[in-house]
């Protein structure tokens, strides 16, 4: 429980001055406020969540309906439960009214209907991360808190109007904001809501129609408007949140996944699907990296990618002979156009495996049909034909069950069926392409083999239906002979027993849990949303898999063209209409909030000399400590006494893997550093990182994961 005659305020001797009561008095009665009205509302939802547990389960959409409910109670209890006070972002004054309004992660009101706090991604709350000097949008001033422990350690003011400087304690505000931003990382990103200024604001709160490219250079705050965009369009556009992973976010790499991994879900968003490329596909765990840079150009290909239909169309033809079927009653004749009716039959977007049922249900009604013999019941029949041979041979090579893999490998192991299925590929290509049996996937193979289980469905589709109609049919025979035995042994004057054959009797004893199932996959889509961040790094077949799961191309597209390993010699127009997207509208972020300036000083140079357009964003901090360019012999004891110096903080080895790393400084590669931030960056014999372009954006990536101070050692 909150403790409501808790003072808010902690501020350090230092911060004094800022403790007079006339400049956080209001605030102090407002929190007190707040803190009554979460103790309420946390009992009032823990009354709920007990009430909705003891309700029964249920079935269908009612057992459904109690388990999203439960979810959305124990969300919103976790958020509360895990900032109490630290919900409350700010303050901003209207210079109309001169009324605060108080700025939250979640909007609240007391009992009374007073409003405490506004959510921060309802209108109300824009100007207070989008009013500028320049365009104040109605505001005299604006607070930000810092807390630490859930109390306020720090705050700073911005002041709007020249007539309303009375009663505001830090004047030099833009300054007080600008050190907060340097202030120490930790291995997860820290809650940077409270920072988020007005150009990244903007893009965080635009629609989602469509897709959005927001390009950044190191720095920008790409990835927290990413993030938040995400928790934003999930509160203001509804049908992105009717169900649970609505919205997926892939990011580049898995160091990447574990640093962001609790934004969303301190934002109140624990619904959206987060995960990399190699996530969406089973032999991503372990896909090694293609050596050979020719075989990755051709598979990046997305035209590789759209082998697979012919490659699967194969395994879809109709017999083009007759067949004559016996049964226990006469003979009937499958025709080349019964087989061909029959194969024509599956609705369109039906996978191959699972349309192979509805095949056979269509072939075997028109032979019932063409059988004509009223004495053969039609189970007798379809058993029959089950068990025929001849049928089941001719049938099951003509649609046979398939898996993803062996399809993809047989392309990778027979010529003439690469050759068919992709004409454009020359013999010597096609020769390239060819690769033992039982070689270990790569990521190249990815996009392709994600595109064969998209098209081919799950083999055991089948299997488990025809367990499940066994199952169901045996527990139904059973019941049968229960009640049989229970009625005849009835000999009450209501017949009670009579009762078990009615039909809605039946039904309510259907056992769905004890059927065979199988684990949906999150990863497999449609989402209405898809959020794609390094997404410089897609290549063409890559993407196919981003937009198989995003049918709305509603997308977020957030990167870099000045950090693409293999570079990026297009625009992002040209790019994103080759790969098929139509409505694509393009956002800059020019503005590098995290990079100090004596660190762009020097990368700056490495990635014009390759890349003389690269989007350069311009630092707006100084760290004060100039860049260290020192031996590799005096690595650990710049390690020892930047640890030493300093209590807070991480730091990171890039570019030596024979460092192992410590408790808070990692070592990690320039493309497994791409997207995160450490106090420290130690970068190892840079030069050894290649020619080219692909050298110089690892060298300009890893100088640039620096906030506060870079050491080069060569």
């Amino acid at each position: 429980m909150i403790r409501a005659a808790a003072r808010a305020f902690n501020l350090p001797e230092r911060l004094a001055a800022k403790a007079d009561p006339a400049l956080i008095g209001d605030d102090e009665r407002h929190f007190a406020a707040i803190a009554e009205s979460l103790d309420t509302l946390i009992t009032d939802l823990s009354h709920r969540l007990d009430a909705t547990l003891r309700l029964p389960s249920g079935e269908g959409q009612d057992a459904l309906d109690r388990d999203m409910e439960i979810h959305r109670l124990e969300a919103r209890l976790r958020l509360l439960r895990r900032f109490t006070l630290d919900l409350c972002l700010g303050r901003m004054v209207s210079a109309d009214t001169g009324e605060p309004l108080y700025v939250g992660r979640l909007g609240l009101s007391d009992a009374e209907g007073r409003r405490l706090l506004v959510d921060w991604r309802a209108p109300a709350a824009e100007p207070f991360f989008a009013a500028t000097h320049g365009h104040p949008m109605g505001l005299a001033s604006r607070r930000r808190y810092r807390w630490s422990n859930g109390r306020v350690s720090d705050y700073w003011d911005e002041v709007f109007a020249l007539d309303g400087l009375d009663g505001y304690a830090a004047l030099d505000d833009q300054s007080a904001f600008i050190a907060s931003l340097g202030s120490s990382r930790s291995p997860r990103m820290r809650d940077v809501l409270s920072t988020i200024q007005a150009d990244q604001d903007a893009i965080i709160r635009a629609g989602s129609r469509g897709a959005l490219v927001v390009d950044g250079g190191p720095g920008t705050g790409k990835t927290v408007v990413a993030l938040h965009r995400a928790a934003y369009l999930l509160y203001s556009e509804p049908h992105l949140g009717e169900r649970r992973g609505d919205v997926l976010f892939i990011g580049p790499h898995d160091a990447y996944l574990a640093y962001v991994d609790d934004v969303l879900p301190s934002l109140g968003e624990e619904g959206v699907q987060i995960c990399t490329l190699r996530d969406l596909v089973p032999e991503g765990a372990t896909a090694l990296i293609e050596t050979d840079l020719e075989v990755a150009r051709l598979k990046s290909d997305a035209r590789m990618v759209s082998a697979i239909e012919p490659a699967v169309r194969l395994y879809e033809e109709p017999p083009t002979e007759e067949l004559l079927v016996e049964t226990a009653w006469s003979e009937v004749l499958v025709t080349v156009d019964d087989w061909a009716d029959a194969f024509a039959s599956p609705e369109p977007g039906v996978p191959h495996n699972e349309a192979r049922e509805q095949v056979w249900e269509t072939l075997t009604a028109i032979l019932i049909e063409k059988h004509g013999d009223e004495d053969a019941p039609a189970n007798a029949l379809l058993r029959s034909f089950a068990q025929n041979r001849e049928l089941t041979r001719a049938f099951n090579r003509a649609w046979p069950l398939i898996d993803a893999e062996v399809l993809v490998a047989d392309l990778w192991s027979v010529p003439a069926y690469l050759r068919m299925c992709a004409p454009w590929l020359s013999a010597e290509e096609v020769q390239k392409l060819q690769r033992p049996g039982k070689d270990a996937w790569t990521v190249s193979d990815l996009p392709i083999l994600d595109a064969a289980r998209q098209r081919l469905g799950d083999s055991t589709a089948s299997r488990r239906t025809r367990q499940a109609e066994a199952i169901s049919a045996a527990e139904r025979e059973l019941r049968s002979r229960v009640a049989d035995d229970l009625i005849a042994a009835d000999d009450s004057e209501m017949a009670v027993m009579s009762m078990l054959r009615g039909q809605d009797f039946q039904n309510s004893l259907d056992d769905e849990a004890a059927l065979p199932k199988t684990d949906p996959d999150l990863l497999g889509g449609p989402f209405a949303h898809v959020i794609v961040d390094e997404a410089q790094e897609l290549n063409d077949a890559e993407w196919q898999m981003v937009l198989r799961r995003c049918p709305s191309r509603s997308l977020t597209i957030v990167g870099d063209r000045a950090q693409a390993r293999h570079g990026f010699t297009e625009s992002w127009q040209e790019r994103l209409e080759r790969i098929g997207l139509r409505t694509i509208a393009q956002r800059s972020l020019t503005v590098n909030y995290r990079t100090p300036d004596e660190v762009m000083v020097e990368a700056e140079p490495v990635i014009l000399a390759a890349i003389p357009d690269a989007n350069v964003p311009t630092s707006i901090r100084h760290s004060g400590i100039p860049v260290v360019h020192d031996s590799i012999s005096r690595r650990d004891s710049i390690i020892d006494s930047w640890s030493d110096a300093n209590a807070e903080g991480v730091g990171c080895v890039i570019g030596d893997p024979s460092f192992d790393g410590t408790s808070r400084v990692r070592s990690l590669s320039p493309v497994n550093a791409k997207g995160l931030e450490f106090d420290l960056v130690v970068l190892v014999n840079p030069e050894s990182f290649g020619t080219g372009i692909e050298g110089a954006v690892d060298r300009y990536v890893a100088m640039t994961r620096a906030t506060q101070q870079l050491v080069i050692l060569g």
